[in-house]
C-alpha cells in the first residue's frame, strides 16, 4: 500500500462537477493499493498517517498528529501511485490491485481510520476526480507499507 499524503488547510474533490467529499485543516492521503495488501497494510498506513507529527505545536515546531489537532482526512483511491516508469515513456501497472480487490481494501482503509472518532471524507471509487488540495507548508509525504521507500 502506498500513500501520499499532504497537510492541508482545505481540500475538496468532485465529480462531474459536484463535490463529493470536503475537509477543512488536515490531511489528503492519495492511496494506492498493490495486488499482495491485507489488513497488516491497512493497519499499519492508516496507524502511521493518523499518529504523524506533522502538525505544528505552540513553538513552530512538526510536533503533533492529526489526532491533536483534530484534523480532518481526505482519502482518494489513486491506482496510479503503483504506475512503474523505469521502461518506456507508458507506465506499468502490473503492482495494482484490480479494481475489485483494490476497491474493499479501500473501503475496510476508510473505515478503520473512521474508527479514531475523526470526520473521514471520500472520492468515488475509479471515477474520474478533480482534487483541490490546499497544501499547508508544503508538506507532502510518501508512505510504503512494505517499506520500499
Amino acid at each position: 500500500m502506498r500513500a501520499v499524503v499532504q497537510r492541508v488547510s482545505e481540500a475538496r474533490v468532485s465529480v462531474d462537477g459536484q463535490i463529493v467529499g470536503e475537509i477543512n485543516k488536515g490531511l489528503v492521503v492519495l492511496l494506492g493499493i498493490s495486488h499482495d495488501d491485507g489488513e497488516k497494510d491497512i493497519q499499519y498506513m492508516a496507524d502511521k498517517i493518523i499518529n504523524l507529527r506533522i502538525f505544528e505545536d505552540e513553538n513552530g515546531k512538526m510536533n503533533i498528529s492529526l489526532l491533536d489537532v483534530g484534523g480532518e482526512l481526505l482519502i482518494v483511491s489513486q491506482f496510479t501511485l503503483y504506475g512503474d516508469c523505469r521502461k518506456g515513456k507508458r507506465p506499468s501497472y502490473d503492482k495494482a490491485a484490480r479494481p475489485d480487490a483494490a476497491e474493499k481494501l479501500y473501503d475496510k482503509f476508510v473505515e478503520y481510520c473512521k474508527g479514531y472518532g475523526i470526520k473521514v471524507e471520500t472520492g468515488v471509487f475509479q471515477a474520474m476526480m478533480m482534487v483541490e488540495i490546499h497544501n499547508d507548508g508544503p508538506v507532502t509525504l510518501l508512505l510504503d507499507s512494505k517499506k520500499e521507500f
